[in-house]
């Protein structure tokens, strides 16, 4: 596996490459971003994966300079799993100069669940992601489902822009308690290791009473963030929304079995978590 810092390196070795299949990260990787690898090798060769953690989408507040760094180790485990070319650039080889242009996704998706609790998230997000598309030029690109929100509005903004590169979607890995994987898992105490599970297992309560005809969401998630305040956490939203754009779902939506996903945001002591469940 080729280690590659720069832009114009990075564009050398890819050049003529017509299937390049791409899995960007921040690092600190686990499983499932070791399945994000496996799934872009089905869709294209060479596989190649970054590391970066991108300034541009933390908060004022949010844990930059704390956020789990294991770079050795996640080169081990990406030779391990075939991949071509690390790009792992450093700040100043991202943004040489600073990052005036910036990437906005509409207010109707970029300002509401995470976008209103991370305000700025999504357009560094997508700034981040138009950059390194534009160094890598992959054919297809994987992101997976845990960030649901993320995923769309990805798979919004490289279709809009025409960009020649196709979004695949990867369903979240879970451990065997049903926790999805996360860096920020490993903030985790052991006593909130054992009770992060219920985020999950609140999501499937939700979805479940959706399903058996009981469609009053609003009752649905209440409850849920009741739940999950009675057991300590401090959650953020829960919220049922059309899978298509991610909108409270109508009457008529909910007649016509409209396909819905349920999505959480909660803090368990100092370590916030997402997670979400299709209906």
């Amino acid at each position: 596996m080729k280690i590659i810092c720069s832009i114009e390196e990075l564009r050398d070795h890819l050049r003529g490459q017509l299937r390049t299949a791409f899995v960007p990260t921040m690092g600190s990787l686990h499983e499932g971003h070791l399945s994000l690898m496996r799934l872009a090798r089905q869709h294209g060769d060479p596989v190649v994966a970054s590391i970066f953690v991108n300034r541009l989408q933390f908060g004022p507040n949010e844990d930059f300079d704390k956020y789990p760094r294991t770079f050795q180790s996640d080169v081990e485990k990406l030779e391990k799993e075939g991949v071509y070319i690390l790009f792992a650039p450093t700040e100043k080889d991202m943004y040489p100069e600073p990052q005036e242009y910036r990437v906005q996704p509409p207010d109707s998706l970029g300002n509401m669940l995470e976008g209103e609790f991370r305000p700025g998230f999504f357009s560094g997000v997508s700034t981040i992601v138009t950059k390194l598309f534009s160094c890598v030029q992959p054919r297809v690109a994987v992101f997976g489902k845990k960030d649901y929100q993320q995923l769309m509005s990805v798979r919004n903004m490289a279709r809009q822009f025409a960009m020649p590169t196709e979004i695949i979607a990867a369903e979240t890995y879970r451990a065997e308690d049903g926790l999805a994987l996360s860096s920020r898992n490993a903030y985790l105490s052991d006593s909130e290791r054992a009770e992060a599970p219920e985020l999950y297992r609140v999501l499937n309560r939700v979805a479940q009473n959706i399903r058996n005809g009981n469609d009053d969401i609003g009752k649905h998630e209440q409850l849920a963030m009741r739940s999950l305040a009675e057991r300590n956490w401090q959650p953020d939203y829960v919220a049922v929304r059309r899978r298509i754009d991610l909108q409270s779902p109508s009457a008529d939506d909910i007649a016509q079995k409209t396909p819905l996903v349920v999505l959480a945001a909660a803090k368990l002591g100092k370590t916030r978590l997402i997670d979400n469940l299709e209906i």
